[in-house]
């Protein structure tokens, strides 16, 4: 067996292009990979368990990780910071475990200047702006003032798409899963991911001579 070093496979898209819907397909398909838990200083909800969900931690706590510099990416969104813990990742990786993340593509630069050797980043594109806004509405999550607001940053959130290794346009989210999974199945492959791969080819020059 040749071990090898997990990788972060990053989703982003514009909300309601089909991220989230990929990235749960993903998760129940393929058993290496797991999703990333981020820390965050908001109130838990009823229902939501500590290390699953989320890691709780008040604010004070959190800055000062900031300033140690504990979080492979974070934001502060309305008025609560969110986060991903360094050296739980780290730890995954070392393993040989893949973690995926469901991010914009602010999380995704902070990442890239971390760790740009561990990163697989994809963006999913809508295949037109009118099915994106049908989406939205289809949905019936949102009023329609949230979705004129999404639909509003959704010009913004795509022009980001040259930054990632790989797009994706959504035409069909079957399709969609099955090219993400091919994605994520040819970068477990790459020679500088196969962490014992000096050793086995050691073994096979002696094997020969």
């Amino acid at each position: 067996m040749i071990t090898r070093r997990g990788l972060m496979l990053v989703l982003s898209s514009p909300s309601g292009a089909g991220k989230t819907s990929i990235a749960r397909s993903l998760l129940t398909r393929d058993k290496e990979i797991n999703m990333s838990v981020s820390a965050t200083t908001r109130p838990r909800r009823p229902g939501e368990a500590e290390g699953k969900d989320y890691y709780f931690v008040d604010e004070e706590k959190f800055k000062i990780d900031i300033n140690k510099g504990l979080f492979l990416e974070y934001a502060r969104v309305f008025d609560h910071y969110y986060g991903t813990p360094l050296g739980l990742v780290q730890k995954l990786l070392s393993s040989g475990c893949d973690v995926l993340f469901d991010i914009d593509w602010q999380g995704t630069q902070q990442i890239k200047a971390k760790a740009r050797d561990d990163l697989v980043s994809i963006f999913v594109l809508p295949p037109s702006t009118a099915e994106l806004e049908k989406r939205l509405i289809t949905r019936a999550q949102d009023s329609a003032e949230v979705v004129a607001g999404r639909m509003a940053r959704a010009a913004d959130e795509m022009s980001h798409y040259p930054e990632y290794d790989y797009i994706i346009v959504n035409h069909d989210l079957d399709q969609s899963i099955d090219a993400v999974h091919t994605i994520l199945k040819a970068e477990r492959l790459r020679r500088s991911r196969q962490a014992s791969l000096t050793e086995f080819m050691k073994q096979l020059r002696e094997g020969c001579s």
